[in-house]
């Protein structure tokens, strides 16, 4: 059983809590951290504080922002009868990369997947139904990812805002299914968006 020093093994478990980090890279970005500048390591510091401490969520859109409204949903020259509805905030940076996107965005924070014990109730449905409700959308684009949570999820929300009136549009399955939004590269997302279909 390997022994660290408790500031490094607690580093470690740490770093471990994070998205797509295992416990050998956990291991060699603590080690470069402390063998480092001590300036980096306190800067990186002082950076995850700033960003916890300092952003919320949007009161519009419901992406994580320093300002509220966001500056996407505070720009005026986006088009507002048009609204992109993306499950996780870094989805909306994906869609933008590809500068063809002109609307607003919606962030569900999500999607529905009863195996993981996520219903409705625990995503922004509510706060996209009360955006609807001003009547300035004319289409909904549903950005959900194209595997079996984000499927179930354009689906329930198709069925919810057809009533609406509002036409409901699904992006163009050219990208792959199984993969998630941010991985699809931008020639792709630009192609979906333009061959987006009616639900």
């Amino acid at each position: 059983m390997l022994h660290y020093a408790r500031p490094i093994a607690r580093l470690i478990d740490e770093l471990n809590k994070l998205p797509g980090i295992g416990p050998k890279t956990a291991q060699r970005l603590a080690y470069h951290l402390v063998t480092g500048p001590k300036e980096d390591a306190r800067s990186l510091a002082e950076a995850i504080v700033e960003a916890s401490e300092r952003t919320g969520y949007c009161s519009v859109c419901c992406t994580i922002t320093d300002v509220d409204p966001c500056r996407l949903c505070q720009d005026s020259s986006r088009d507002r009868s048009l609204l992109c509805v993306v499950e996780e905030p870094k989805d909306i940076l994906v869609l933008e990369r590809t500068r063809e996107y002109k609307g607003l965005y919606h962030v569900l924070h999500g999607a529905i997947s009863p195996m993981d014990g996520v219903g409705p109730d625990d995503l922004k449905i509510r706060e996209l139904l009360a955006r609807l409700a001003s009547g300035t959308v004319r289409e909904v684009i549903l950005a959900t990812d194209p595997n079996i949570e984000g499927e179930a999820t354009a689906m329930y929300l198709a069925r919810l805002l057809k009533p609406t009136g509002v036409r409901v549009t699904r992006m163009a399955h050219g990208m792959p299914v199984g993969s998630d939004l941010e991985y699809v590269d931008e020639v792709t997302l630009t192609k979906a968006l333009e061959g987006r279909r009616e639900l």
